[in-house]
This record gives structure tokens, sequence and C-alpha cells, in this order.
């Protein structure tokens, strides 16, 4: 007999993907919104401004995610507003770290900032579930990240041009879509440097590997 608690949780899904390569940080995701078997958004932003040259990637709880993006916006914007300069990266992933901490019986969030600051430059952090504060090269998310992760470490190499790592976004969030139900759409990259910021999205047919236009929808 199927179960009418409705508690019982539902699988939701996304695939984000942050890479650092020589002068600069990329950001990617898809843009499908999930709650099990429906999709109820097919163009959604994963990609959440904190500040001028700081982003975040959502995966989990969309609603958990948002709100604890709103935040971290309003606290790293007083913040910048207090040093009268750029705050650091690393600030705003341990405001975003402390909510998934403090909270983590009671949310389901998992999620990467990302940016570029004038002391440590283009800077990766990765909040898991649970609340862990990691700094990385290369960080993967979303139930899409296990269909890629063999693509990934194969491929990634310190040190790569602008180009050399948006091809690799490119390829890499395009096979977590194919393979992955609650992945797809289109991809949208953000691009994070010392001279700024520029948004770019790749649309379906574009893509290395298409998913079925009926499975699009």
């Amino acid at each position: 007999m199927e179960s009418t608690d409705r508690f019982v949780p539902v699988r939701d899904g996304t695939t984000i993907m942050a890479v650092v390569y020589d002068g600069g940080v990329m950001l990617g995701a898809d843009s499908r919104t999930t709650e099990g078997s429906l999709v109820y958004n097919r163009v959604s932003d994963k990609i959440e401004p904190i500040h001028k040259r700081i982003f975040c990637l959502r995966s989990g709880n969309s609603s958990h995610t948002q709100k604890i993006a709103q935040l971290c916006r309003l606290y790293v914007s007083q913040l910048g507003s207090e040093l009268e300069q750029a705050p650091p990266v690393y600030s705003a992933a341990k405001i975003i770290q402390s909510f998934i901490y403090n909270y983590k019986s009671f949310l389901s969030a998992a999620m990467i900032c990302a940016g570029w600051d004038p002391v440590k430059g283009p800077q990766i952090y990765t909040v898991p579930l649970g609340g862990t504060l990691v700094r990385e090269k290369i960080a993967t998310g979303g139930s899409g990240s296990a269909y890629m992760s063999g693509f990934v470490d194969t491929h990634f190499k310190e040190g790569m041009t602008r180009k050399e790592c948006r091809d690799f976004m490119i390829q890499s969030i395009s096979l977590a879509m194919f393979r992955d139900s609650s992945s797809g759409g289109i991809i949208r990259l953000v691009d994070i440097t010392k001279d700024g910021v520029s948004r770019e999205y790749i649309s379906h047919d574009q893509l290395p590997l298409k998913q079925p236009l009926s499975l699009i929808h």
C-alpha cells in the first residue's frame, strides 16, 4: 500500500560544478528543477549572486538554498560596506556553512561558493550536507555529479586556459544531463576574474550530448 505520510522524503536532483582556471573561476549548472519525477521548472537559475565577484551554486531543496543565498547576500553586502573593499570569498562561504551546519537537522542543502578577491584570487569552497567547509580546485555536486565523475577525474588539469575550462565544463555537465533524469534544460555558466563577471547560457541545440526532446519538458 502506498504511504500517505506527507513527510516522506522526495527525491530531487541537479548538476552543479565549479572549476578554478588560470586567472579566474568558472561556475556551471543545469537548469532543471524537479520534485520526484515531476519537472517544476525547465529554466531555473541555480547560480546565485552573493556579491560583485562572489556567487554560489545551489543543490538540495530549492526553498532552503534560496533563503540561505538571500541571507548570505545580505550579510556579505554589510561586510563589504564595513570593509570598504571587496569582501573575502571565504567569508561568504563561512556564512553559508554556518547556516547549513547549525540547521543541518532541518535543511536539505548542499552548496558551492566561488569567486575572486584581491587577497587570495579565484577560490572555490564546498559546503555539503552536514556543513563541512572545504577549499577545492574543482567541485561538483547534485545527483548528476555521479554520472560525470569518471570524465572529470580523467580530464581535469590545473592551470587550464579559459577556453579549456569552458569546454571541459560544458562537456562534463552535458554528460550528467544526458544520463541523470533530474538534470536537464540548458547549461548556465558564470565566469569570474579580477576584471569582472560574465554570464553565458548554452542552449539545447549547442550541447555536445543532447537529451531526446521528449525528455526536456
